[in-house]
């Protein structure tokens, strides 16, 4: 297996294709956790009106954080965010930071592989477990069951994680809005609606059924902090530069338009119905039930596949950004091991539903505490020079630590701290005060403390390194065989095509049916065998098409 380059620039012949992207933001962010979070506004009481306005909002807001901050620097640098961080901050710096983020990130993969875990209970006759700590021998043993594949996955490195994505997003994204076209009969029914109207009936009935608007504490600026906070850890924060190193270019950053649209807003909205639908079926309170009872409900038994996929899907890479986290320490560690060994630990606390309960928490504590070294980095890359202040100036100095960094972080964190205790603001929205606070402090202390009168050879070092590099990508671009493979490719994503086209419109058809005749008997026979079917084809297709090299523009 080659080991990939985590404190150096990648070269070009590790680039890769659009449809890696693609497939990997439509794969983690259509995912288990999407039960829990759609069935949580379900739970709390949102209106219609304010769900959908501020999924739109907060989704877009994430998707122009992926593209304008996250992919630019990502593939101007080729480099992780804490090799980047690194350069920038100091080894001082990093080593604090990585460590916090990597135990974030460990925490964050363990909540998705205890939503699979909730999945895979349900054929062993497990209890829910709605504790944080473990109830039953028999969960813990299928969260080590399902915390090893996971993380067997993620040491494979980057290719692996998107491969595996590739395979499953399209049907996961399918699922979702398969589930919930089949179970409107049941809500219309607890409704008194024989017919929905288009558009209009729907929304009376998500009014009446779905999301019930109860003018509690939660409203619709509370949905855009969390449809654009929930991965802030990601993009605003810079985290998935580990991932957009490999783009071919920062334009793949709008493909997280995918993740977002799809994902979040479409799989929230329909984990929404299924949720609500569960409830009437089981005659049960939502919040008594977990995502993998939710799934079951709506699907039956390729809803347990579907969770526990979708778990899958998150926590390959979570695990693989924590790896790179803790081996950026010293590089010297093999990433692969450190990988496995952060899957060890991620498989432990997932045994441990605390943070799969306290979820929505968990994401706003981690977007504040990440999200003031964004903020930090955007300050480095574009203002400083426009402030005549040379980037990469610790470099020049030689500190072990940047100053100005560090504090910027803690004051930055400090006040989103004054903002919630003494303004009494939401956790969920502190991550805006706490970037924005990063980004002006950082300029302002690096002049306090004296960066303007530091050498700018560091940054003409590196701007011509990367003139160099930018000249030698595209001397590879040109080198490709393109005419060649094309051919090869039109075949392969024929076949895919095909046979991916072909099992999701039978998943559609039966959904649709059982819209129609108000049963869901024909629909959980038929469920399994098209899901086998997509499967079994797209496996063939993408066996050929890994003998293949990456030729894609």
């Amino acid at each position: 297996m080659q080991e990939e380059a985590t404190h150096a620039p990648l070269e070009p012949e590790q680039l890769k294709p659009a449809r890696y992207f693609a497939a990997g933001f439509a794969g983690e962010h259509v995912a288990g956790t999407e039960f829990v979070i759609g069935a949580l506004f379900v739970s709390w009481g949102v209106g219609a009106a304010d769900v959908i306005i501020g999924l739109i909002f907060g989704n877009l807001l994430a998707v122009l954080s992926w593209a304008l901050i996250c992919a630019p620097i990502a593939t101007e640098t080729r480099l992780t965010l804490y090799a980047y961080l690194e350069k920038i901050c100091g080894p001082g710096f990093m080593q604090i930071y990585s460590v916090v983020n990597g135990v974030l990130f460990c925490v964050l993969a363990g909540a998705m592989i205890t939503v699979s875990a909730s999945a895979m209970r349900i054929p062993f006759g497990i209890a829910p477990q709605v504790a944080w700590y473990p109830t039953s021998i028999g969960f813990v043993a299928v969260a080590i069951a399902v915390g090893s594949v996971v993380s067997l996955a993620a040491a494979r490195g980057f290719e692996t994680v998107s491969r595996f994505a590739e395979a499953t997003a399209p049907w996961l994204i399918c699922i979702f809005f398969v589930g919930a076209i089949a179970v409107l009969p049941v809500l219309m029914q607890a409704g008194g609606v024989t017919q929905l109207d288009g558009i209009t009936g729907f929304v009376a009935l998500a009014e009446r059924q779905i999301w019930i608007d109860r003018s509690g504490e939660y409203g619709v600026w509370h949905v855009v902090a969390i449809a654009w906070g929930a991965n802030l850890a990601f993009h605003g924060a810079l985290g998935d530069m580990s991932i957009l190193r490999f783009a071919r270019k920062a334009s793949y950053g709008w493909l997280s338009v995918i993740g977002m649209f799809i994902g979040h807003f479409g799989a929230w909205l329909a984990a929404g119905i299924m949720g609500a639908a569960a409830a009437v079926m089981l005659q049960r309170p939502l919040t008594a039930l977990d995502a993998g009872e939710v799934a079951y409900q709506a699907l039956g038994v390729v809803g347990i596949a579907a969770v526990v996929l979708a778990g899958w899907t998150t926590s390959n890479p979570t695990i693989y950004r924590a790896g790179l986290a803790f081996q950026s320490i010293n590089p010297a560690w093999s990433r692969e091991r450190m990988t496995l060994l952060v899957g060890a630990v991620t498989t432990v606390i997932a045994c441990f539903p605390f943070v799969f309960t306290r979820l929505l928490d968990f994401l706003g504590l981690m977007a504040l505490v990440m999200a003031p070294t964004g903020g930090i980095i955007m300050a480095e890359h574009y203002l400083l020079r426009r402030l005549r202040i040379p980037p990469y100036w610790r470099a020049v100095r030689g500190d072990r630590v940047n100053r100005p960094a560090l504090l910027g972080w803690g004051l930055s964190l400090g006040l989103a701290g004054v903002l919630h205790v003494a303004a009494g603001w939401h956790v969920l929205f502190l991550f805006v005060p706490a970037w924005t606070a990063g980004f002006v402090l950082y300029p302002l202390l690096c002049r306090l403390f004296g960066a303007q009168h530091a050498s700018w050879s560091a940054y003409e070092a590196y701007r011509a390194a990367l003139q160099a590099r930018r000249a030698e990508e595209a001397a590879f671009s040109r080198s490709r065989p393109a005419a060649r493979a094309a051919g090869l490719r039109i075949t392969n994503a024929l076949a895919a095509v095909l046979a991916a086209g072909t099992a999701l419109c039978g998943l559609f058809w039966l959904a649709l049916e059982a819209y129609r005749t108000g049963s869901l008997e024909i629909y959980l026979i038929g469920l399994p065998i098209a899901t086998a079917a997509y499967f079994g084809c797209v496996m063939v297709a993408l066996a050929r098409s890994a003998r293949e090299h990456d030729t894609d523009a």
